[in-house]
């Protein structure tokens, strides 16, 4: 069997560990966490990174530290996972949801302006694929009518836009916030796990205060008070030293498991593109603004129908593909919150993108497998 996902270990993960056992700090906040966000703030020029216990934690700091409330909107694509949106109804949010390009799943941003109300409170673009969304017009909207911007960058680690100034910049350092997962299935992992990216200096030290419970603890141990207690709201948003240390082993890697991937991702490109334009199928489109990462392969089938025949053709061969998201304004939690609008790409994809087998130990065997079968599978 051939799995969809397969975790990469870098060879120095449960050394880390052990290190962090033997050094007495195994909770939030000790070496390794800080190791892995002082990386991603040095590496690519993010402001404050705070280590979370996964990326909706991220989100939900987020919708914290921009002070949801009961009746602001936010506004996120409908083709996205829960999590982009629970963050903010969880605070109350009216989610309004955006609709995917036809070329791309990320966000059309041609009807965000349309979408914009008196109460909009942010706009969360989310980076399908790695594949950066337009980030010049949503940052423009968002200046212009005075909202935030928070990137759901979960897939995005080590992707970049380029903008009309010329200048490229890494997803997650555009926006207000960001948020990054280190889940099992990114190109980066420590099994659960995300971070924070808080680019707007306004919000730094209050979002030091949300990770650490509501209090002034991190304060505290530096030496700035004399004593901590609970300021704020918060919760305990912080992953063990632990897990940290597992990050570090693979982000000491990211180069050889990014040249990896990239060399699977073009490997399935090269196989497949002919054939699939032939077919009327449509592989992952990378704007000229926009890098590619390789967290995924996926392919857009014509309808359900040759979806759902293609996965279950390359089952019966040892091959786990896979689809993805289901639109979330015809789910059953807010298919009675959703305002009626068609999102027709968004449902689109719903029906017609799987994901083909994609992690670090993959071989040109088993992609030349892969590609074959899906070949036979679809006359």
């Amino acid at each position: 069997m051939i799995p969809f996902n397969k975790p990469h270990f870098s060879g120095k993960e449960t050394l880390y560990i052990e290190d962090a056992l033997k050094g007495g700090h195994i909770s939030g906040d000790g070496k390794y966490t800080n190791k892995c966000q002082q990386f991603f703030e040095q590496r690519y020029g993010f402001g404050k990174c705070l280590l979370t216990t996964s990326c909706s934690d991220a989100l939900e700091m987020a919708a914290i530290l921009l002070n949801i409330q009961p009746g602001d909107e936010v506004i996120v694509p409908s083709y996205t996972f829960v999590s982009t949106a629970n963050a903010f109804v969880r605070q109350g949010a009216r989610i309004v949801f955006a609709d995917s390009l036809p070329s791309h799943p990320n966000i059309d941003k041609d009807t965000l302006e349309a979408l914009i109300t008196k109460k909009t409170k942010a706009i969360v673009p989310v980076h399908y694929a790695g594949v950066a969304c337009d980030m010049d017009t949503i940052m423009e909207l968002a200046n212009r009518y005075e909202i935030y911007v928070v990137e759901d960058a979960a897939q995005a680690v080590d992707s970049f836009y380029t903008g009309g100034d010329g200048l490229k910049k890494p997803l997650g350092s555009i926006g207000h916030l960001a948020t990054f997962s280190f889940h099992e299935t990114k190109n980066l992992t420590s099994g659960e796990g995300g971070m924070l990216v808080i680019n707007d200096p306004q919000f730094v030290d209050r979002a030091e205060v949300v990770w650490e419970k509501g209090t002034n603890r991190a304060a505290f141990f530096r030496g700035e008070v004399d004593k901590y207690g609970w300021v704020d709201l918060g919760s305990s948003f912080l992953p063990s030293d632990i897990l940290a240390a597992f990050l570090w082993a693979q982000i000491e890697n990211l180069d050889d498991i990014q040249n990896q991937r990239k060399q699977h991702w073009n490997a399935y490109y090269t196989r497949l593109h002919q054939w699939a334009d032939a077919k009327g199928i449509m592989l992952q489109h990378t704007p000229d603004y926009a890098t590619n990462n390789a967290h995924m392969f996926y392919m857009v089938c014509k309808n359900m129908k040759q979806r759902s025949a293609l996965i279950t053709h390359l089952k019966a061969y040892g091959i786990l593909a896979v689809f993805h998201y289901l639109s979330l304004h015809k789910s059953p939690f807010y298919r009675n919150k959703h305002d009626g609008r068609a999102l027709i790409q968004s449902d689109r994809y719903s029906d017609t993108l799987v994901r083909l087998p994609f992690y670090y130990e993959l071989n040109g065997n088993d992609i030349d497998y892969i590609v074959k079968t899906i070949k036979k599978g679809i006359s």
